[in-house]
């Protein structure tokens, strides 16, 4: 049994030997026996871990910024770090960090860039000034409040975010207000034998959002764009979703007056009627920095014309909008004593009321006297050939006017000849619609020829060199 143990391996053999002193001798194996039985047992295996790496074990420095980007919410220490740390950490922070940490503190485009793009699929970063930051913070607000439900959604979720975005919002457009959630009938019908109201069971206040609060906080807000209604409700339609309230008018016309530095100002398609433009109007009378207004498909009529009409001479508006409301010949004459007197206005749009032939014949005289105006759009506005006999006067004498929009008017072959008389000594006017305005067809080509060379002198004419800094 040794012996058959000892030639198992060679070696064995070698330390047994010197165990014993030597004392016995070892029997003497066959070297190819011992070489066949050796390479049998003794087999050489090389073990590897497939995942294990050769790299280098990573820096203390690395190990750092590590652990930096992972407690940065609790130990936000960027501004201590070397400018080539600050880049690792800002490649690496995560986008979900509270913005109580990061408004303030980060101001790397690239780290707000991949903020927006991965929220929205659409990004644009040329209407917010070519910042990434801008734009998340205005996209982020204004998400807020197009999702804020009054009664229900908690407003210092508005209130908390003021402090952190103030400084980098210029302009919100808010596309939606939703109203209340209605109140379940059998608990309103409680509430109100309780209460002891004489308000009707569908009677439920429908106020929306007050933005007095938000607004007046936001020192840099240049631009605002609302509309009171609701997006996308489908088969829940109810009128009461789109009802913009005396006291929802109310808040914002006292918003819009604390708000300084605002420059342009859109309220649209939110059923804005005559007394709620009669608010608007007062609360922006006078108003520093209003320099564009758009109230269009509203439900303005003759009474918030004259309301505008009076706002036009005691502001600083240079463009205004009233497309799509219910204006008729008393208030077209109303804009248009105004528009004689201003030498502001640059852009008046006009298009979809009801002015009639009167309207715009008094627009016509108006633009005998302005000076300034370069835009107008009448378009679909049943004007007819007694307003283009006078219209014909003003291509004749106005030297400002640009462009003028006739569409969809019965102006009619012999007004089309008007027209063309008119304009026969124009150099200035450049655009001039007139699709479906029935001019007849060799009109309308004399008169596209006539606006060609104009536009190809105005091409061709010197542009105004700006002045010269002093040294």
């Amino acid at each position: 049994e040794w012996e058959t143990d000892a030639s198992a391996c060679p070696w064995a053999v070698s330390r047994m030997q010197q165990a014993a002193g030597r004392s016995r001798p070892v029997p003497s194996l066959r070297r190819s026996q011992s070489r066949l039985t050796a390479d049998s047992y003794c087999i050489h295996r090389i073990i590897e871990d497939p995942e294990w790496s050769l790299a280098a074990v990573p820096q203390l420095t690395e190990l750092c910024l590590q652990h930096i980007v992972h407690n940065f919410t609790q130990n936000p220490i960027l501004d201590r770090l070397l400018p080539e740390h600050q880049r690792k950490v800002l490649d690496r922070l995560p986008t979900g960090l509270p913005l109580a940490v990061t408004a303030n503190l980060v101001s790397d485009e690239d780290y707000w860039k991949r903020c927006c793009t991965e929220r929205w699929q659409v990004c644009d970063i040329s209407s917010y000034g070519d910042s990434w930051k801008r734009m998340f913070f205005e996209r982020h607000l204004e998400n807020i409040l197009k999702s804020f439900v009054p009664n229900t959604t908690d407003p210092n979720q508005v209130l908390e975010l003021i402090p952190l975005c103030k400084d980098y919002v210029r302009k919100l457009e808010v596309d939606q207000f939703l109203p209340p959630l209605k109140v379940d009938p059998e608990e309103e019908a409680d509430d109100i034998s309780d209460s002891g109201s004489d308000l009707g069971l569908g009677e439920v206040p429908v106020h929306h959002y007050d933005l007095g609060a938000l607004v007046t906080a936001l020192p840099y807000l240049e631009e605002l764009h609302l509309t009171y209604g609701v997006k996308d409700c489908g088969m829940n339609f109810e009128w009461n979703l789109f009802k913009f309230t005396y006291q929802d008018c109310c808040n914002l016309a006292g918003a819009v007056k604390k708000c300084h530095k605002l420059k342009v100002f859109k309220l649209t398609r939110s059923n804005v009627d005559d007394d709620k433009t009669k608010l608007l109007v007062r609360s922006l009378l006078d108003h520093p920095s209003l320099v564009e207004l758009n109230l269009s498909h509203n439900l303005i009529g003759d009474t918030g014309a004259q309301a505008v009409g009076k706002l036009i001479n005691r502001s600083k508006l240079e463009t205004l909008d009233l497309c799509n409301n219910k204006i008729h010949q008393a208030g077209s004459q109303a804009l248009a004593q105004a528009l004689a007197q201003n030498c502001i206005l640059t852009s008046l749009n006009l298009r979809l009321n009801y002015l009639g032939d009167e309207g715009g014949e008094a627009m016509g005289r108006a633009l005998l006297a302005n000076t300034t105006l370069k835009s107008i759009h009448l378009g679909s506005n049943m004007l007819s050939e007694p307003s283009a006999v006078l219209l014909s006067q003003v291509l004749a004498q106005n030297a400002t006017l640009t462009s003028i929009n006739l569409s969809c008017n019965h102006i009619g072959p012999d007004g089309g000849k008007q027209l063309l008389e008119g304009l026969a000594g124009n150099k200035t006017l450049t655009e001039f619609d007139l699709r479906l305005a029935e001019v007849g067809q060799e009109n309308e080509f004399l008169i596209g020829q006539m606006l060609w060379a104009n536009r190809h002198a105005a091409r061709l004419a010197p542009q105004p060199q700006p002045p010269a800094e002093p040294l």
